[in-house]
Order: C-alpha cells, then structure tokens, then sequence
C-alpha cells in the first residue's frame, strides 16, 4: 500500500502548475492538481492570451487609418464590444478544455476546489484531505488595489475582460506594462484614456531610452499621460459618473470619467494557503522563497511561477514546473538560469527587451558602449503616421559581448525574441555586425547599427 495518495499534489492549474504536474506524470509519478478558479490560469484565462487578442482587436482602428495611404477606401466600419467579448470568451473556453485535456491525458487528476495546506505532506480540498510526497504551490499572483477610499469602485485588469460596454472615458492608474498595455487597447478601441502614474516615468525597470521613448508614442496615440500624479480617492457621483482625486505636483486635481482602472500591481496568491504556520518562508510581498531547484524551506513544499516573486512571466513559470518535475521525479537535478530572460509590453508601440538596460551595465562597469537608432518605420512614409521605432544595444567596451538588446516600435516582441537568442548565447556585436541584413526591414538595424 501506498505511503501517500500522490507523489505530486499541485495547488494552481496555472502555466506553472500543469506543466510540472503533466511532466511529473510523464516521469511516472502519481499527480493530481487542484484549481478553484479556471483551468488555463492568469495567462490563458485573464492574461496573456486575451489581452492580446484585445490588443490586436485594438490596432485595426490604426490600420483602417493607414490603409487611406495605401489607396485603400475603408467606408462604415464599425466596432462592437459585445462581439469582441463573445468572440473572445469562445477562444478561452477552447483553451481551457485543450488545457483539462492535456491533463486527462497525461493522467492527472483535476480536482475543482481551493486546496489549502495542512501539513507537510497534506493538503484540504473538496472537502477531504489528500497525502502527497510533495506539494507544489503554483497559485500565481493578484491585482493589487490600493489603501484609498473608494478603491472597490474601480476595476483591475480581472475585471476588464467582463466588461458589458466599453467605457468612453478612462483614467488608467499605474505605469506598468498592464497600465501602458490597457491605455493602449483602451484608446484603440475608441476610449478617452488618461494614464495617471505617481512616478517619474512609466515602465520602471526598464532601460530609460526605453522608458522616455514610450511615453512620447503614448501621448501622440492620444492618451493623456500624467507623471507625478497618485490617486487619492474615487467616489460614486448620483448620475454613476466616477469622479476620482488626484494628487498631482499641481495640487489636488479631479476627473470625471466612466471606469477607473487599477493597475498598481500584482501579489503573489499566497494567503489563507496554509504556509506559514508551517514555517515555509516567504518574502515581504509574500512570495515563496525558493532555493535555486523550486524547493520551500518545508523540504516537501515546492513553489513555480509568479507566486515566488521572481520573473512573472508565462514561459519562466512553465521552464520552472518542467525543471521542479524533472528535479523530484526525473533523477536529474535541474535549476533554472533566470539570467537574459526576454520580455515584451504590448502598449502600441509594443517593447521587446532582453538583457541588461544601459543603468544595470554602467552600474556593473564603466565600460559599455551603447548604440541606439531611431527611425520612422517604412510603412509610415506612406500611411503619414507619426511614429517612431527606437533600437538600442548596450555592449560590453572590453569583451565587445552584447549585454542587452531593446526596442519600441511594430514587431518589437516579434523581432526581441530572435535577438535574445544572440545575447543568450553571448554573441559580440561584431557577429551582430558580420550578419547580412534582411532588407528592408526593422529588424535589420540590429546588424547594421554602427
């Protein structure tokens, strides 16, 4: 008889946590996974996968446009929401059924219910208790809201995929990559969009040529971006208008809009599972610490995804279950290098960056070279748009390896994605050099940039 129900039991049917459990099964281990929400996770389910849907949705408002100077007529078009929204929940429905069948067939029991921790080696979930050998946390993050008077008025980035209407007016408050991301759709879709963010600059974190770059494309998309400027309270005016406070360098100022989004960041999912009263560490945030192969300072707890805190990306949670799987059940002990790890905004104009901004090297080493461009795309000498791309490389002086790769402009995350397989390998900007272009293209100016 078995020591344990399961030799894996896996809390979040997330990226993260299918992966490991499917790979787990493949190594022959006894899994089961539970989820209290939606089989798919934040990416599938109320993440990636829609919010770019609704980005593409989002930019044919700006192709109708350009295709006037192409000699193309485009009369009467219109945009409906409510087909948008039926169009999209039919996409993640299919999704989510590949999703339990991906686990059928490798196996693995789906359990429906929030599971909670019990012991090291048990867990509570539709009202039984299962043993398990190990436990993996993969219950990904949350939107946070701020500590303001009238914060449950407003919506976050959950709650922007069940909108019944598309609101006229706007005010998106953050100057993250959801922040820039939803003024973006928002706008394109035809909203009066205001981006309020108490920083400096949007997109913190990123490379500051980056940074600088974005907001001057946001503000000719037509979003009125305003720095400095941090949210005091939103109330509910007799009318339904919201009106939210802003504290600004100015002063205090307010704005009447129809919708207030907050996009002030994202928790790891950590409370009310039962960690700490078993002593599993956690970070101020309340990530899980995780050891450098997914292991809890509970030997038997396990933790992938964005719930440790680290790299809140799709495809680092799914290389973190795979590496944790094979770790446990694979006899092959595997970590995960999180260094160059590629990423992308997909505001309009989207990012793509990949490696060390121009900050992180100098702070390293005095010795960086930094080669940049700016340019109006080809396809904009027709259309008339007034856009920008901007294309940057910071190089080490010394070694002349490239250290990071960035860019703003159409096909950014496209064309990143293939440089970041360069910067991972350490490839020098003479072999960037030594490639023939691709002409004519954007993504040519990263070989020829001198």
């Amino acid at each position: 008889m078995a020591e344990y129900d399961y030799d894996l039991f896996t809390i979040g049917a997330g990226s993260g946590g299918v992966r490991a459990s499917r790979v787990a099964a493949g190594h022959g281990a006894r899994v089961a996974v539970a989820e209290d929400y939606r089989v798919g996770g934040t990416c599938v389910i109320r993440g990636c996968v829609p919010k770019k849907l609704f980005t593409y949705a989002a930019h044919f408002s700006q192709d109708f446009e350009d295709a006037a100077g192409y000699g193309w007529r485009v009369a009467g078009a219109e945009f409906s929401w409510p087909a948008l929204m039926a169009a999209k929940d039919r996409e993640i429905a299919r999704l989510e059924g590949i999703y339990r069948n991906l686990l059928a067939q490798s196996k693995v029991d789906a359990i429906d219910g929030r599971a909670t921790i019990v012991d090291a080696h048990t867990v509570e979930v539709a009202g039984r208790r299962v043993t398990a050998r190990h436990i993996l946390v993969a219950t990904g993050g949350a939107p946070v809201r701020p500590d303001i008077p009238g914060a449950e008025l407003c919506i976050t980035s959950n709650e922007a995929f069940e909108l019944r209407e598309l609101p006229r007016r706007v005010l998106v408050i953050g100057g993250g990559y959801i922040a820039v991301e939803f003024a973006g759709i928002l706008r394109g879709l035809g909203a009066r969009v205001t981006l309020a963010y108490r920083g400096e600059q949007v997109l913190r974190g990123f490379d500051d040529d980056v940074r600088a770059h974005l907001s001057i494309e946001l503000v000719k998309h037509g979003i009125e971006l305003r720095l400095h400027a941090a949210p005091e309270s939103v109330e509910r005016l007799p009318d339904g208008t919201l009106r939210a406070t802003l504290r600004t360098c100015a002063g205090i100022e307010t704005q009447d809009v129809d919708a207030v989004m907050l996009a002030t960041g994202r928790a790891p999912a950590t409370r009310g599972l039962g960690l700490e009263p078993l002593g599993v560490a956690l970070d101020a945030d309340g990530g899980v610490v995780v050891d450098a192969y997914g292991t809890t300072s509970v030997p038997s707890i396990h933790a992938v995804g964005d719930v440790t805190n680290r790299i809140a990306l799709t495809p680092v949670a799914i290389r973190e279950g795979a590496a944790l799987a094979t770790t446990l059940f694979g006899g092959r002990p595997t970590p995960v290098d999180h260094r160059d790890v590629a990423h992308a905004v997909f505001s309009d104009p989207p990012v793509g960056a990949v490696g060390l901004t121009e900050g992180a090297a100098r702070a390293r080493s005095d010795a960086v070279i930094v080669h940049k461009a700016s340019f109006r795309p080809l396809k904009a000498t027709l259309s008339g748009r007034d856009q920008k791309t901007l294309m940057k490389l910071v190089v080490d002086a010394d070694t002349h390896r490239v250290l990071g790769a960035h860019m703003v402009g159409p096909d950014a995350p496209e064309i990143i994605q293939g440089i970041a397989i360069a910067v991972k390998a350490g490839l020098t900007k003479a072999q960037f050099d030594e490639t023939v272009a691709i002409h004519p293209t954007a993504a040519e100016e990263f070989v020829t940039m001198r």
